[in-house]
């Protein structure tokens, strides 16, 4: 694979020079806060353990993504996963659209989690699972670089959880943020609006949120409307989100807490618009034009979500953790008229019929563990045990005739594990296993008109894999320190595309297990940190592969996509650092480094593995990144961001059929806050500060309407206020 940087312009090479210095979170989180280290050590997070832990003794690439971080992406675009593009090292460009083609951590899907409660559908993921709920209520997300079982099914790339708001201020206070964003285009406004209510006292706190925003058209730098994408598009859009969450602390010393929280989440295209294929051809993109879609229906995501959790933190010399939970997922694409795959002569003859695909999913289940920092009285010696329990429920429908495209299929696991970590001195050792014994049941089904109509016998799977993770990091003199280690992940493959894809009569869903085996990736890993009084410099470098793993392509035969399994093997290194030259005055960088390869061939169960000879490319692995910022504190009111990202080329397999080439590209951003005091902060974000033009990186790979140019320059103006 070879990886040419893009030619940058003056300014964007200047700004890259001067930040380069400090340069990924491994081990240590990135803090808008500051590095004072007292306050790093302190740092504590729960996804990878499942109980508070502070990050210097976990063995892994950790970014926690703090509440300033969020707020200041926040007031540059509603785009949910751009905060993850511009502070993780190893997760990719920003789809920008409801769908999240495209989007990987590592070159592999990522476990999205609300609150430790899944929001992937693996049985059949439509890529619609990264926008599913509004940012105001996000206090801050932590993610885990790299495969893990700690969350069950679905980590083959690491886990992002998104962590709901707590009200800590004692009393009542209430937020009102208020926003609009244009791009000085007859159609390119919008805004939003948003209502927080906090109430904290000793016993109890409660917080009610709710959120409502209206989106308009996005516009390239070339003053074309972008493409609105076959899964949906966040443009021509509106949204809404109400969020409740009430805890209550009581027993001896209110060393129990039981938290309650629903949420209801929804946003549904306005349905103004319609796609405008472009040409590769001629470097023509995708666009949009006004119109209605076909048969009027419109794109929706939406989720419902409620938890029951209770914590007793002095129970046995330990704390007990219980949460139980149910998400529902209800998602729509666009409707089409010229769709083959779902055309059928029964309601209308073919070559007219109008359609739309929905998928539905349902999950319920319960996570528990106990952990104790003093396991038989042995101080530092930890242990952390638990049993999860869910049962998965997802199927794809074509709505407009109620037809099953995709049967209702159920997944039901039970995952023990246990997890052990010693601390000695300036060494910590832990490792552990978890045990996914899981049962995937399909009845009998009858595929579309499009394959035949096909009958298919229904059966069980099952799927019982041991999946361990062993770590050490050793704290050394002088700020620094280092870690190693090793761990498994286990996932689904997106069972439903091929279950619909069935066009031979009988057929069985026990005869194609070889298809819907899991995928086990295994990852080593080895990093370091440095640490002084005013900043860090992190490295880490890994490898990722697993003899079975599973992507989606394009089949223009059958106009559909299907599923591949092959072997994948991913290797990269990740950079970041921060420093503070004063109060004032504070710089920060992250690099990630990405090299991925599979095979032409399908691997075959019982035969030897075929030879990786086939490069990712930018649809599954993302292209070298290079982000970087400054900000300065101008005054005690107010402060001022400068940031940019760089995605550099990626060509991958010169001189095959499969060669493909991502042109790298380099954008700015600037956020201006200031304190109003009383009044509430008022700030000013400029999105592609240049108005450069681009395409996005996953256009680069012919996938059915995905030929996309990235948004030219955006004005946004925000104000919050609390009382």
């Amino acid at each position: 694979m070879k990886t040419l940087p893009f030619k940058q312009s003056t300014l964007a090479a200047a700004l890259s020079t001067l930040l380069i210095a400090p340069l990924s979170s491994a081990v240590f989180a990135q803090q808008s806060a500051g590095t004072d280290t007292e306050k790093i050590e302190k740092i504590t997070i729960t996804t990878s353990t499942r109980s508070a832990k502070a990050v210097d003794k976990i063995p892994g690439a950790i970014t926690v993504i703090s509440p300033e971080e969020i707020a200041d992406k926040m007031k540059l675009t509603q785009d949910a996963t751009a905060i993850l593009t511009a502070t993780v090292p190893g997760y990719s460009e920003a789809s920008q659209n409801m769908a999240s083609n495209g989007e990987t951590l590592r070159g592999r899907v990522a476990l999205r989690l609300f609150d430790g409660v899944p929001q992937t559908i693996p049985l059949r993921d439509g890529n619609r699972t990264s926008t599913f709920t509004d940012m105001s209520i996000v206090e801050r997300i932590e993610v885990i670089n790299g495969p893990s079982a700690a969350e069950g099914i679905g980590a083959s790339g690491g886990i992002i959880n998104y962590l709901s708001k707590t009200p800590k201020k004692m009393g009542n206070e209430i937020s009102v943020t208020t926003q609009y964003e244009t791009q000085w285009k007859e159609d390119s406004g919008g805004w939003k609006l948003g209502f927080n209510v906090a109430h904290k006292e000793d016993a109890y706190d409660l917080l009610v949120a709710t959120a409502s925003s209206d989106r308009g058209m996005e516009w390239d730098a070339n003053s074309r409307r972008v493409g609105m994408g076959q899964s949906g598009s966040t443009n021509d859009s509106e949204s809404k989100n109400i969020f409740a969450k009430l805890g209550i602390n009581f027993g001896t010393n209110a060393a129990q807490r039981l938290t309650a929280s629903a949420s209801h989440f929804l946003i549904r295209g306005k349905g103004n618009y319609i796609e405008s294929l472009g040409s590769r051809a001629t470097g023509l993109t995708d666009t949009s034009i006004r119109g209605n879609p076909p048969g009027g229906q419109t794109e929706f995501n939406e989720f419902n979500q409620s938890i029951l959790a209770y914590k007793h933190s002095e129970l046995l010399g330990g704390a007990l953790n219980i949460t139980t939970y149910r998400a529902d997922q209800h998602t729509r694409f666009l409707s089409a008229s010229n769709d083959a795959g779902k055309q059928d002569p029964l309601f209308a003859p073919l070559g007219t019929l109008v359609e739309a695909s929905e998928t539905m999913s349902q999950k319920k289940g319960v996570k528990s563990n106990w952990s104790t920092d003093q396991l038989a009285g042995v101080k530092d010696l930890e242990l952390n045990a638990g049993v999860d329990v869910v049962e998965d429920t997802a199927q794809q429908k074509l709505a407009l005739t109620n037809r099953v495209w995709v049967p209702p299929m159920t997944y039901k696991s039970r995952a023990p594990f246990a997890q052990l970590s010693y601390s000695a001195g300036p060494v910590t050792v832990s490792g552990g296993v978890r045990h996914e014994g899981g049962e995937l049941n399909v009845n009998d089904y009858t595929t579309v008109y499009a394959n035949n109509r096909a009958q298919v016998k229904g059966g069980n799977l099952e799927y019982s894999a041991s999946l361990p993770n062993l770590g050490v990091v050793l704290r050394l003199p002088q700020g620094w320190s280092a870690f190693a280690s090793y761990s498994k992940g286990f996932t689904l493959p997106n069972v439903g595309i091929p279950l619909r894809n069935v066009n031979k009569p009988g057929q069985s869903v026990a005869g194609m297990f070889s298809d819907l085996q899991a995928v086990i990736s295994d990852n080593k890993e080895i990093g370091a940190t440095w640490r002084t009084g005013s900043g860090y410099i992190s490295a880490s470098a890994y490898r990722s592969y697993s003899e079975l793993g599973a992507s989606i392509a394009g089949n223009t035969t059958i106009n559909d996509y299907v599923l591949t399994r092959k072997p994948v093997e991913i290797k990269g290194y990740e950079l970041s650092g921060e420093y503070s030259f004063n109060k004032a005055l504070k710089v920060n960088a992250l690099y990630s480094h990405l090299n991925g390869m599979t095979s032409t061939a399908q691997a075959v169960p019982g035969q030897p593995l075929p030879t990786m000879n086939l490069e990712l490319n930018a649809n599954d692995i993302s292209p070298n990144k290079l982000n970087a910022a400054v900000t300065w504190k101008y005054s005690e009111l107010g402060n001022l961001r400068l940031g940019s990202m760089t995605l550099f080329n990626l060509d991958t397999n010169i001189g095959k059929p499969q060669e493909e080439h991502a042109k790298g590209y380099t954008l700015f951003d600037l956020s201006v806050n200031y304190d109003l005091k009383k009044y509430g902060n008022v700030s000013l974000g400029i999105d592609n500060l240049l108005n450069k033009y681009y395409l996005l990186s996953f256009s680069s790979h012919d996938l059915f309407q995905n030929y996309f140019a990235g948004r030219g320059r955006k004005i946004t103006l925000s104000h919050n206020i609390k009382f």
